[in-house]
């Protein structure tokens, strides 16, 4: 085993890695960027060293700098985590030439995984079954467009260094075609300095199943569990579990056999993950190999009780697999939950910032938390938002997925947005605990996820404003000096007046939408009757420290409550909102609506204007593309009018709230909206 090893990774991972490394006692090197200094993988670390400024392109992504590091420290071998350089074939080169163990495949496994299309014909020899597609060497624009034609829409464009979602595009019709393709060369040039694509017929509605390989240097192989990865935002995982629900034993069997058949054609080693489509026929295709350990690994080791990150150190020291295919025991059931600062509201947009507050739920058998980050720590517009990630395990799918909502209910981050509600909700919306899932889950069952309907609002907008009239209360009570008379209509705040109703009026914010809320008390059963838009609702309740209970037009509910100081979040067993109390005048308000510049939704850096200054566009027309945590956004015209002015050229970098355009809109437009 490695006395000393380096870890080529920051956040999660990185931490995540080195909790192994101190388990069997190798000490560990941490690297770290300008912006990682006080960073929690830093502190772990047994050493640590400086790569360079903030960008990973000049720090984590610079191949000769982590190889000198970990000559400089003594390292013997190197983890490269995910992400960054995880599937780089250079890194790997530059390890064997430096006699450093690179911990993980071969060169060889890497450079024939690490090209979606290569892989492909890999896999084609193999006999593994594959997604149609196109994954030839012409990159011509107009190839892969008539490709696209003849295999029919919708496709996928994928870049075939890619992962996480990045440099993938799905394409509806020949029109859209050229503007995917741009974008998604873009983002695979900025992510993994490769813009080569290749296209696949996009099955509508299947279901992401991966299956964790893992190889040693002397022929073994097995697989450990499958996982079902099908809900995703982007292309990118949201909630991960093991195992996938629903499917048969000898289905499993034949996806965990075709897992190995995939690796061992690439006479692999170590820890990699195959992952499939899996149709509504139960017909399953090949997608790509993932030649590294995944982010959602964990719930792997939740049902099968093993470190994977222990088996990857053991199979690279030379060691045999721990265990055989039929010493590999599946207890139990395991989700994941991925953490993110970002604002499923508005398009899952990602944010940076400060964690103000971050309290985790107690770990325990059934509650995991991985995590890179502690209170006070910065969230970067640099690298992947990711906070946390939360993992439930039980003796079944229903028992772990209660657990799973009993945590993130815990969970308080405080000082940014996140997507705690909406995770939430995920795990609580029927469908979901059916398991009846695919990869467009999001997509269909958006209104029951994000509760959109008028009156699914107003419900919520009712038991806030409840929390809000029992803690105004509450607050007033604390704070009265007429405390000896608990009868004195000086000790309630429910707008009492001789011989008036008893009436409040106040606003709260929803969802960027504002709600005008009448409350009015009544006395004779201490309730409260509130109007919200054209629908009434009786509500009466009791606050005691975090938990509401209460009734809604007679109907009980009861509900978690986490105050932090710019919004509130209220959990009930069905779902789960944030809400804000509206500070502005109604005078503001108005002004908002007329505003004629566009400002930036978050820190980041101008990729292209797409139109030019004095253009005339139409309402949903693009103006201008950001780059922001490794993703691309497009701005576009809220309504028609005319771009007078951009305040930012490509490559500049800009401030979250940052006016990016003056616009004016169209006379006409104004007045409809």
């Amino acid at each position: 085993m490695f006395n000393k090893i380096l870890i080529a990774n920051r956040g999660e991972i990185a931490c995540r890695i080195i909790s192994t490394a101190i388990k069997l006692n190798i000490k560990t090197v941490a690297v770290y960027s300008a912006a990682d200094e006080n960073a929690r993988h830093v502190s772990m670390a047994d050493e640590a060293v400086f790569l360079g400024p903030a960008a990973a392109r000049e720090s984590y992504l610079l191949i000769e700098k982590v190889i000198s590091a970990a000559i400089e420290a003594g390292a013997e071998a190197i983890h490269p985590g995910y992400g960054f350089l995880s599937e780089n074939a250079d890194f790997c080169r530059a390890c064997e030439a430096n006699n450093i163990i690179f911990i993980g495949p071969s060169l060889h496994a890497i450079e024939s995984m690490g090209s979606k299309s290569s892989a492909k014909t890999i896999m084609q020899s193999a006999n593994i079954p594959l997604v149609p597609g196109y994954h030839g060497d012409d990159q011509s624009p107009a190839v892969l467009k008539q490709a696209a034609n003849d295999m029919g829409y919708p496709v996928l464009l994928k870049a075939t260094a890619g992962g996480g979602g990045k440099g993938m595009r799905q394409v509806w019709s020949e029109t859209e075609f050229d503007q995917a393709l741009a974008a998604a060369k873009r983002e695979a040039i900025n992510g993994f300095g490769d813009d080569t694509m290749l296209v696949e017929k996009y099955l509508a509605s299947p279901r992401h199943i991966e299956v964790q390989v893992f190889c040693d240097n002397h022929g073994n192989a097995v697989y450990l569990a499958d996982r079902d990865c099908s809900i995703q935002r982007r292309h990118q995982k949201v909630i991960e579990e093991a195992p996938a629900p629903g499917l048969s034993d000898q289905l499993r069997k034949d996806m965990g056999q075709a897992a190995v058949l995939s690796a061992l054609a690439i006479d692999y080693r170590g820890a990699g993950t195959v992952e499939f489509l899996l149709d509504s026929d139960n017909a399953f295709y090949f997608m790509e190999m993932n030649t590294r350990l995944q982010v959602e690994h964990p719930v792997t080791e939740m049902v099968t009780g093993q470190d994977l990150v222990e088996w990857q150190l053991l199979i690279a020291s030379g060691e045999n697999l721990p265990l055989n295919q039929s010493e590999v025991k599946v207890t139990g059931h395991a989700f994941e939950a991925r953490i993110y600062a970002e604002d499923p509201d508005n398009d899952f947009l990602p944010v940076s910032g400060t964690l103000n507050v971050l309290e985790a739920p107690k770990e325990s058998e059934n509650i995991r938390v991985d995590t890179g980050v502690r209170q006070g720590d910065q969230v970067s517009v640099y690298y992947d938002p990711m906070i946390a990630k939360l993992i439930s395990w039980n003796q079944n799918r229903e028992l772990a997925l209660q657990d799973l909502s009993k945590g993130l209910a815990q969970y308080t981050i405080g000082g940014m947005t996140n997507n705690l509600y909406f995770l939430y909700n995920i795990a609580n919306t029927p469908a979901f605990k059916s398991a009846d899932v695919d990869t467009r889950f999001i997509e269909k069952y958006h209104r029951a996820i994000f509760h959109d309907s008028e009156e699914q609002a107003n419900h919520s907008i009712a038991i806030a404003a409840l929390y809000y009239l029992l803690t105004q209360d509450k607050n007033t009570k604390q704070n009265n000096t007429a405390k000896n008379d608990p009868f004195s209509p000086w000790q309630k705040t429910q707008a009492w007046r001789m011989n008036a109703a008893a009436i409040q009026h106040f606003s709260l914010q929803l969802k960027q939408q504002l709600y005008f809320v009448q409350a009015e008390y009544l006395i004779e059963n201490s309730s409260y009757r509130l109007a919200i838009g054209d629908q009434q609702f009786l509500v009466t309740g009791k606050l005691e420290k975090k938990q509401l209970a209460g009734t809604i037009n007679q109907s009980y509910f009861s509900a978690t409550i986490k105050d932090q100081d710019d919004s509130i979040s209220i959990y009930t067993e069905q779902k789960a909102f944030e809400f804000t109390l509206y500070q502005k005048s109604f005078s503001d308000i108005d002004d908002d609506h007329h505003d004629n510049h566009l400002l930036a939704p978050m820190n980041g850096t101008i990729v292209s204007l797409a139109v030019a200054e004095g253009s005339k566009v139409e309402a949903g027309e693009s103006l201008l593309m950001m780059e922001a945590m490794k993703m691309e956004h497009t701005i576009r015209a809220p309504v028609s009018g005319v771009v007078n002015n951009f305040y930012f050229q490509a490559g500049d970098l800009v401030d979250g709230g940052a006016e990016l355009i003056d616009f004016t809109p169209d006379t006409e437009s104004s007045t409809e909206s």
